[in-house]
This record gives C-alpha cells, structure tokens and sequence, in this order.
C-alpha cells in the first residue's frame, strides 16, 4: 500500500466511474438509434457504424445532432408506458369477479328487475329468486 498513494486511489476511482458514466451513455445512444422512427434504415447503419468505430466522436455528434429528440422520444415513450399501465389495470379490475364494471352490470340488471317488478310483469317471488341469482 505504501507504492500506491490515496490520492492516486481517488483519481483511479474518478477515471473508473467516468468510464463506466462512458459505457451507459454509448449503451444510450445504439438503444435510442434503433428505437427512433424518424431514421431510415441506412442513416441508422450510419449512425451505428460512427458510434462504433469513432465511438467518442461517434456519440459527441450524435448527442449534439439529436439530443433534443432523444429526450422527447424517451418522454413520449413514458407516456406510452403510463397509459398502457394504466389501460392495462383498467381491464384487470373490469375483469375480476368483484370489479367495478361486473358491479355496474349487476346495478343495471337489478334496475331491470325492479322495472319489471313495477310493471307487473313479474311476480315479488320471481323478482327475489332473480335477485338472489345476481347477487350470488
């Protein structure tokens, strides 16, 4: 240990985390290149081969040229997310036995009942064993 001073230890660990900060934005980059919709196939081949093969310049360019977009599309892509999320516990509540669209449709059902009930057309007995049906 005594070869190895701390702060040459400090300045190691700065150079480690600043590569590893590197390696998630090049990640970030290719990720964001296949994901965008406005770029033909050939201008992503040729954005990927200039993140590839000049990858600081690569990504430099890249995120000067479209850091803006990326940004939106990664805000619209959220968004998307949200409301699938949301779409999709919408459909799981409506679809369980005790949901709130199977409770409307029993609400709506024994408001049938009832108008039949008051109208005559079925007798107090037929109405609570239709009733009972329902509610079971």
């Amino acid at each position: 240990m005594d070869d190895y001073p701390l702060l040459n230890l400090f300045w190691t660990m700065l150079w480690f985390f600043l590569w590893i900060m590197w390696l998630f934005l090049l990640f970030r980059v290719i990720m964001d290149i296949f994901r965008s919709h406005d770029l033909g196939g050939w201008a992503k081949a040729g954005w990927l081969v200039l993140t590839l093969v000049l990858p600081y310049l690569g990504v430099l360019i890249y995120v000067i040229a479209r850091g803006r977009s990326m940004g939106a599309r990664d805000a619209k892509e959220a968004k998307e997310r949200d409301a699938a999320f949301k779409a999709y516990v919408r459909d799981a509540a409506g679809a369980d036995a005790g949901g709130g669209a199977t409770k409307s449709n029993h609400v709506e059902d024994l408001a049938k009942l009832a108008g039949l009930k008051d109208k005559g057309a079925i007798t107090d007995e037929e109405y609570r064993q239709a009733k009972t049906k329902l509610l079971v």
